[in-house]
Formats: structure tokens, C-alpha cells, sequence
């Protein structure tokens, strides 16, 4: 960043957000593309008595058949009228096929280019950049919180790939501070899926620690740096 850059400037920085949560109750932050507008996740839990995990996956796999449209509309937006491919809506019903193990969804209208599209063809602003369009800086996709439902999944790395092949992509793997601060095996734990997501996907990777005015991160910081003092917790923990 530009060191004359203002504080809080990064606030302002223009993003695209997209959701990939199918069980996500709340998403707190407005998403372009949203994988609940495609793929309804009780629906697939109902007819294929599937549990929770299993349903995440089974929508993930369904969304992933569509995901060059996703990446079609990703690459308008970023690269405008030079991009690869062309921007167009996720408006066909994903329907169930054994192929994808998956179930029938029902498509309340996906929000695909931040429009919500009602046709089977794509609208006119999804088709064309709308002139003074600010193009956006990042990209943030947020994944499901089961790692095993998405990094050890073909839809995930269906996913990854598509996104790593055209993008500069940043894995962010979020640890929860306070549940490490009450168990050092927590903390170990955490550090073994931080290992297996940078392995599985090979990109860069940054650990974000978050709920930090609850607890200090000083002591994960310590002991992500010096082997003998988290070996000195694990022993005061074992023993």
C-alpha cells in the first residue's frame, strides 16, 4: 500500500463479494453472487435425507456445474470488455442428476452481476459493463466453515482452480482466538487444517486471527514463532 495512502482508506476500496455458503442463515455483507439463489439447501437436505455436511456438499458439487458462468461474470467485471469469455447470469435451474449426486433446487432468481435476473436470457446489464462502472479491487468468496466440505471436495477445487488460473488468489484461513486461548490443542488443531488447506491448494495463505479485542493474539503470535514456548503450553496442558 502506498504509504500516503489515508487511514481507513482501505475501507473504501471497491470489492465483489460472493457467498458460497448454502447453509449460511446471515451473510454480513452484501454478495454479488450468492450460491442460496441457486441451490436451496433444505430442499437438498428433504429429498436426499441428506445431514448437514452432506448437504453442503451436494450443493457445492451442484454449484460447481455452473461455475464458468461465475467466472465468465468475474472476468467482466475485472477486465471489462477484454476479459475472457462473456458475462452471463446464472439463470438455468441446477436440476438434479445423478452425475452430481445431487438434488432438485429450486431458483428464486440469482444475483449474478449484482442483478437479479428473471429470464432464461441474460439482461442486458449483465451482457454489457455498464459505462463508469468502477471495477472492483479485490474479489472476497466466502466458504462454507466445514474445511472438509470445501478443500477436500472436487467442487472446491473445481473452484480454487478456476479462480487461481485468472486471479492473483490469497487463501485467508480464519482461526478463532478465544477458543485457542482456552486449549493449546485447539490452537494445534488449528494450525494442522491451516497446514492441509495450504498443501491441498498450494497458494499463498494468510492466517487471520479474529476476535482479538475478546482476547489478545499475542500468545498465538508466540507460539506460531517460538517451538518452545508452545511445546512448554503443550507440556503444562498434558501434564
Amino acid at each position: 500500500d502506498d504509504e500516503d495512502t489515508p487511514p481507513g482508506a482501505a475501507a473504501s476500496r471497491t470489492g465483489y463479494a460472493i457467498n458460497l455458503d448454502p447453509a449460511a442463515r446471515y451473510v454480513p455483507f452484501e454478495s454479488s453472487i450468492d450460491i442460496r439463489d441457486t441451490v436451496d439447501y433444505v430442499e437438498v437436505m428433504k429429498q436426499h435425507k441428506l445431514g448437514p455436511n452432506g448437504a453442503i456438499l451436494t450443493c457445492l458439487n451442484l454449484f460447481a456445474t455452473k461455475f464458468d458462468q461465475v467466472m465468465a461474470i468475474l472476468e467482466r467485471r475485472a477486465f471489462g470488455d477484454g476479459g475472457v469469455g462473456d458475462a452471463i447470469g446464472l439463470s438455468d435451474n441446477v436440476k438434479s442428476e445423478e452425475s452430481a449426486k445431487g438434488g432438485d433446487a429450486t431458483e428464486e432468481g440469482s444475483r449474478a452481476d449484482e442483478t437479479k435476473e428473471e429470464g432464461n436470457q441474460p439482461s442486458q446489464q449483465q451482457q454489457e459493463q455498464p459505462s463508469g462502472t468502477t471495477r472492483p479491487e479485490y474479489i472476497l468468496v466466502d466458504t462454507p466453515g466445514q474445511i472438509e466440505a470445501f478443500t477436500w471436495s472436487a467442487s472446491g477445487s473445481i473452484v480454487t482452480s478456476a479462480l487461481a488460473t485468472t486471479f492473483p488468489t490469497v487463501l485467508a484461513f480464519v482461526i478463532d482466538t478465544p477458543r485457542c486461548a482456552r486449549s493449546v490443542h485447539t490452537f494445534m488443531s488449528n494450525m494442522l487444517y491451516a497446514c492441509s488447506m495450504l498443501y491441498r491448494a498450494r497458494l499463498p495463505m494468510v492466517c487471520v486471527l479474529n476476535k482479538t479485542d475478546v482476547v489478545g493474539s499475542g500468545f498465538v503470535e508466540e507460539w506460531m514463532s517460538d517451538f518452545e514456548s508452545f511445546q512448554e503450553a503443550l507440556d503444562d496442558a498434558s501434564g
